[in-house]
């Protein structure tokens, strides 16, 4: 076990989140397409809740669409943060397992590790397949080594208690527990916040200025596409977002 240098990490994590910040922006202002937010959310919740205006009907698919992608970038975002850290302490690599995130050695045991940002991740087709990777991965390793394998399903937010900490052969922790697992600290959850709030302000103005315009863009194509006297034709809308593909090719 190496001695974790809290400047490296602030370094790296300073960095990366900058490149999350980037692509977030990019998303915003390049990846986004009109068509493509009102064709893959639910138009059925926005009647249901009674949405009149365009603008307020285009925020909520724009949010609902962004929200998916930043939980995915800052998913990698912290799944690297782990690795690296993991790395420094225990020389720890990504490992080429099939499902599995990370790999290192701790206490004369292999530790393969899977993972998610919170706790209450995933639905029970996913957790199958997570208790596959881990046993598929566990036969590999232990036709290699005598060590012990631990599989860990790791958690980077949350405190989730379980009584059987060692359930279907992996164990689940969570918040700090995870983060002492792949870092040898107690209080390292709560050392990296303020890096992962490096220019949080800046780059959040940024990205608010880009998405306002966005927000106009969109919801004046939508009025002339999708609006009939000021109001939102709903039929048409449906006929967008689920009518047969057919009908607009």
């Amino acid at each position: 076990m190496n001695q974790l240098n809290l400047n490296e990490v602030y370094e790296y994590a300073e960095k990366h989140i900058s490149a999350f910040h980037q692509k977030r922006l990019e998303y915003a202002t390049t990846t986004t397409e009109l068509d493509k937010i009102l064709q893959q959310k639910n138009p059925y919740l926005f009647r249901a809740k009674n949405i009149l205006t365009a603008q307020d009907l285009i925020k909520g698919f724009l949010d609902a669409f962004l929200q998916s992608q930043e939980e995915t970038l800052f998913g990698e975002f912290i799944e690297g943060l782990a690795i690296f850290v993991c790395d420094k302490v225990f020389s720890a690599k990504k490992s080429q397992l099939t499902g599995i995130d990370l790999e290192f050695e701790k206490n004369n045991c292999i530790y393969i590790v899977e993972i998610k940002a919170g706790w209450n991740w995933g639905n029970a087709s996913q957790i199958k397949q997570l208790k596959i990777n881990f046993g598929n991965a566990r036969k590999i390793l232990e036709n290699h080594t005598s060590k012990k394998v631990i599989a860990v399903n790791g958690c980077c937010f949350g405190n989730k208690k379980n009584k059987n900490p060692e359930k279907d052969g992996y164990y689940k922790i969570c918040g700090q527990e995870f983060w002492q697992l792949v870092s040898g600290s107690e209080k390292f959850y709560i050392d990296i916040i303020e890096p992962i709030g490096h220019k949080a302000k800046q780059k959040n103005e940024e990205f608010l200025e880009a998405y306002v315009a966005v927000i106009n863009k969109f919801t004046l194509e939508f009025s002339q596409r999708f609006c009939v006297d000021g109001k939102i034709d709903w039929k048409k809308l449906l006929e967008f977002n689920s009518g047969k593909i057919e009908k607009y090719k």
